[in-house]
């Protein structure tokens, strides 16, 4: 999801970096003497970014502890278990005094990994739902760092085609557990992937270094899911922040050759800073200070459902991320989202884009900007009166979902 600030966007306290490209923001601009106190402030704000910059470029620069990761072939749940205690077992062996500050901080973030991980493997290992076989994989990237992934299999119903879903912002594939049942419902099996940062994946939870490392996550994964089901056609699901990650993915001819479809709810296609001058200054405050929050966390979090369950269930799940937007994460998402308003023409791939009108998150005026200039020959659009974000958490989530798997059966030859 794209920002998914921690509290309504009428708070003032809420951060001030990006905001929807519908919810806008109100600046003076008739005033000159604002705009001469804000450059002053401006040029302040850069002497003092310059000096903090000259400073860090002289402190010592330690090199960073490789991550331990696994083999991403496939294996039972009971080896991934063990892989997972004796990864754990391996990071708490250090003494406390044979470690410097910066290696306490990288083990602490390893052992909020683990537990991560740990709850994602333990929530598929007790789906007993006997309809669907529901699996755990570790998949570890190019960069050696290890994404959790899952799949749900029907069990007795002919397959007929597979699809990959990619979350949104602050959340993890596991929330989409009922959407992939009725997926498998329908005859498809169903992969599931935790992008950087997320669910039970590497990384500081909520922190994206890059969202270039998840759109060749992506990208791989996609390939590896497509190598095992030969002759079966691939959609792409992709919501909010995830829309954006499918989109970019699928401008790379060599994927788009193998994925028959993609399906978006919600996608970051347009995000605006509060204040030109923010984008302006977010690179430079991304690289001093790339995993800094701007206020501390707010467990209500933003309000993306009319379905009170719903929210309660979302910022309540340990899995989601609830903290503030950090710098880095901000930065790489105005980055994604500005390259995609200007290769939309570039989209060719028979695509469902699905919005809320009142998403106060992603702009829906964007989406029908994908619609309009997009030159796929197939492509299709509905936006959903007074529907907020998270649209398969609506209270009409089952007409959302059918819409979306109506799409999906008229495309799959039998």
């Amino acid at each position: 999801m794209v920002m998914e600030p921690t509290r309504k966007m009428n708070d003032s306290s809420t951060s001030p970096l990006l905001t929807s490209g519908a919810s806008g923001c109100n600046v003076n601009r008739n005033s000159g003497r604002v705009n001469s106190q804000l450059l002053l402030r401006v040029l302040k704000c850069l002497v003092m970014l310059i000096n903090a910059f000259v400073m860090f470029m002289l402190m010592p620069f330690r090199g960073r502890r490789r991550c331990v990761t696994t083999s991403a072939d496939k294996a039972s749940k009971d080896e991934k278990q063990e892989i997972s205690s004796a990864w754990k077992t391996t990071l708490l062996r250090a003494s406390p005094t044979m470690v410097n500050r910066r290696s306490n901080l990288v083990v602490r973030e390893d052992q909020e990994v683990i537990k991560r991980r740990t709850l994602a493997i333990k929530r598929a290992a007790q789906d007993n739902d006997s309809s669907t076989d529901r699996e755990v994989f570790l998949f570890v990237t190019s960069r050696g760092d290890t994404l959790f992934t899952q799949t749900w299999t029907p069990v007795s119903i002919k397959i007929k085609g597979v699809a990959i879903i990619i979350h949104g912002l602050n959340e993890h594939s596991g929330r989409y557990n009922d959407f992939a049942k009725q997926l498998n419902a329908n005859g498809f099996k169903v992969y599931g992937m935790d992008w950087i940062g997320h669910g039970g994946s590497d990384g500081l939870h909520g922190y994206v270094p890059s969202l270039g490392y998840a759109v060749s996550d992506m990208k791989a994964f996609v390939e590896e899911v497509t190598a095992e089901n030969p002759g079966l056609p691939c959609f792409c699901f992709g919501h909010s922040t995830g829309g954006a990650i499918v989109l970019n993915a699928l401008l790379d001819p060599k994927i788009e050759a193998i994925v028959e479809g993609v399906v978006l709810t919600s996608p970051a296609i347009r995000v605006q800073p509060c204040h030109p001058i923010l984008e302006m200054l977010a690179p430079i405050f991304s690289f001093l200070l790339p995993k800094y929050q701007f206020s501390a966390a707010n467990n209500k979090g933003m309000i993306v459902s009319r379905d009170p369950e719903a929210l309660v269930v979302k910022y309540s799940d340990p899995l989601v991320y609830t903290g503030s937007i950090r710098i880095r994460t901000g930065t790489e998402i105005l980055r994604i989202t500005n390259y995609l308003q200007q290769n939309l023409r570039r989209v060719t791939i028979p695509f469902l884009v699905l919005h809320g009108t009142a998403d106060t998150l992603t702009d829906p005026e964007a989406s029908q900007m994908l619609y309009d200039e997009a030159s796929s020959t197939d492509k299709s659009i509905k936006l959903y009166e007074g529907f907020l974000h998270d649209l398969l958490f609506e209270p009409e989530r089952e007409d959302v979902a059918e819409h979306i798997i109506d799409w999906l059966n008229f495309r799959v030859k039998i």
